[in-house]
């Protein structure tokens, strides 16, 4: 009889363990994460709910550039509990009423996230949580970065590959919350980015002028064209250096008014270094569109 009770108040245990793990998950947070705590920032000794909403706040245009800041994440010491609002140090189980503030919990982030499904993962290396589970990434020690197994054998290394801003929109891309994609040629950028530079014609790296997609249909149109745009006289036998942004090579070509075209990998996207007229207009703009 006294194992059985034993049993029983066992059982009760697990039970009441995963009903506080479960009370209130979904119910608090902010746009970055659903978690049942704030946190207490450190740098401003201020509330929020997280780190993000506490950047986004201190770096607004209404606040004066020379207070702008952003919260060290590994310095944050207190949590405040969602539900019974308790201040404490930061811990996964609420000392005060036992609630779990968050399923995902980072001892070395002070980081809690209740949205499990994104499978998150801390990696020493980087020394930040990552989402989309350890086992589907590897981390470059050169590029100091997470990438998907998919491109382990085939991803061009730049160091330091993400510790910078986007190129188009600014925002530091290393820790962000945002998708990220990489180029073929090893840049890194937001992928909204990346689609908004597509719905403006726009097909080639703003870092290093490399087209990161298949261009072919467009030098088809480009042969085309210029084939059919006969020269001045006086430009019939032009030589031009060029420099191709897509294989990096040299060469010395005709000079076209429409675009010059590389003879190494045939692409059009080229600029011409030295020698003829330099004030041509290039068509692969228009040509994309």
């Amino acid at each position: 009889m006294e194992t059985g009770s034993q049993d029983q108040g066992f059982s009760h245990s697990l039970v009441d363990d995963k009903s506080m793990t479960e009370m209130g998950s979904g119910d608090y947070g902010c746009s970055h994460y659903r978690r049942r705590c704030k946190i207490r920032a450190p740098c401003c000794d201020e509330i929020f709910d997280c780190r993000h909403c506490h950047n986004d706040s201190k770096n607004s245009l209404e606040v004066d550039p020379l207070k702008r800041h952003d919260v060290p994440r590994h310095d944050i010491k207190k949590v405040i509990c969602s539900l019974c609002n308790t201040e404490q140090d930061v811990q996964q189980t609420c000392i005060h009423c036992g609630v779990c503030m968050g399923k995902y919990y980072c001892s070395k982030c002070n980081f809690f996230d209740d949205d499990v499904s994104k499978d998150q993962y801390h990696c020493d290396k980087c020394g930040i949580c990552r989402t989309g589970g350890n086992n589907n990434f590897f981390h470059c020690n050169r590029c100091e970065c997470c990438y998907s197994n998919l491109m382990k054998e085939s991803h061009i290394c730049v160091e330091r590959a993400m510790h910078h801003n986007c190129a188009v929109c600014f925002e530091y891309v290393f820790d962000a919350t945002k998708s990220i994609t990489v180029l073929p040629c090893g840049h890194t950028m937001h992928l909204e980015c990346v689609m908004q530079m597509q719905q403006h014609s726009q097909y080639s790296c703003p870092v290093c002028s490399r087209s990161y997609c298949d261009m072919s249909r467009v030098w088809e149109k480009l042969d085309q064209e210029v084939a059919s745009t006969p020269m001045l006289e006086m430009y019939q036998n032009k030589m031009v250096w060029i420099l191709c942004n897509d294989c990096g090579k040299t060469s010395e070509v005709i000079f076209h008014v429409v675009a010059l075209k590389c003879p190494s990998c045939k692409s059009y996207n080229t600029r011409q270094t030295r020698g003829g007229p330099s004030s041509y207009s290039s068509r692969v703009e228009e040509m994309v569109r």
